[in-house]
């Protein structure tokens, strides 16, 4: 068994329960894991970040990550989280451009720097946020009563298929990848299992579609299931490569060491960057 594999078998048998766990409780409690994420998904974004030239500040740009998904969490809805997260994103991209400007440490590419700062915020805390409206969405859309399982059920819809798609590819791309899907950013990446992933996230979401039916306060069909689950597939495999070109910008195998020798949060959970916000989209259209 390949390091690569027990990772993702390591990944699944803890993270699928706890994740699920979670979302079942959500409130603080799914807040909470979620800001924890967060944090360490944006401290290896500016690791990668610093390994050129840029220099990230953060102590200024972790706080931010964290603060957004928790404001998510107080503000429960899009429309409010939303003028709250342009203040702290506006108010950190002056803060870090003023402190590029006095600190004598960062003489080289300040604005990018300052740049870099903003950008590892938004792209783990600000996408991460939307699993906390995910799981609110039946509440905040005003359906009450809600189902008990039915906003879990929501955030669970895209993990799954995130997780599904990301399995499908591994496994067809090792058995049939003959052709290279951007050789380039991510040698081992195959159009055979790229074409075999979204395979799998649109099975994925027919069967969520199949569980998510029934509900009548936000229900979603096995057909509209499977069509948001070509979508996510397809942005899951982008946040993959997204992932590998700044680590192969940056010259390293791995983001980081959450799972020493198996790589970081940026490494493992990378699709979920791109594919949660787009649900949570998609899943308010089809509505």
């Amino acid at each position: 068994m390949s390091s690569e594999l027990r990772s993702r078998i390591l990944v699944a048998v803890v993270g699928l329960p706890v994740g699920c766990l979670a979302a079942y409780l959500g409130g603080w409690y799914l807040a909470g894991l979620v800001a924890l994420l967060a944090a360490v998904a944006a401290h290896e974004f500016y690791s990668l970040a610093s390994a050129k030239s840029a220099q990230p500040l953060g102590w200024f740009g972790i706080p931010a990550a964290v603060v957004l998904v928790l404001a998510a969490q107080h503000d429960l809805v899009f429309a409010e989280w939303g003028g709250r997260a342009l203040a702290l994103l506006m108010v950190l991209g002056l803060l870090t451009s003023a402190a590029v400007v006095f600190n004598r440490k960062i003489e080289e590419a300040p604005l990018l720097s300052a740049s870099a700062t903003v950008s590892g915020a938004l792209y783990t805390g600000g996408t991460l946020s939307f699993a906390v409206f995910l799981r609110n969405l039946p509440e905040t859309q005003g359906a009450f009563p809600t189902e008990p399982w039915e906003g879990p059920l929501l955030l669970i819809f895209p993990l799954c298929v995130t997780w599904a798609g990301d399995t499908a590819a591994y496994f067809a791309g090792r058995r049939l990848g003959r052709v290279r899907l951007a050789p380039r950013i991510s040698p081992g990446k195959t159009v055979e299992g790229g074409i075999a992933g979204l395979a799998g996230a649109v099975a994925a979401g027919f069967c969520a579609g199949l569980l998510l039916e029934g509900y009548q306060n936000f229900p979603v069909t096995p057909l509209a299931g499977a069509a948001i689950g070509l979508a996510l597939g397809v942005a899951g495999q982008v946040g993959d490569l997204a992932i590998s070109m700044l680590k192969r910008e940056a010259g390293v195998k791995d983001s980081g060491s959450l799972l020493r020798g198996h790589g970081g949060a940026l490494d493992r959970f990378d699709g979920l960057f791109f594919t949660i916000p787009l649900a949570y989209a998609l899943l308010l259209l089809v509505q």
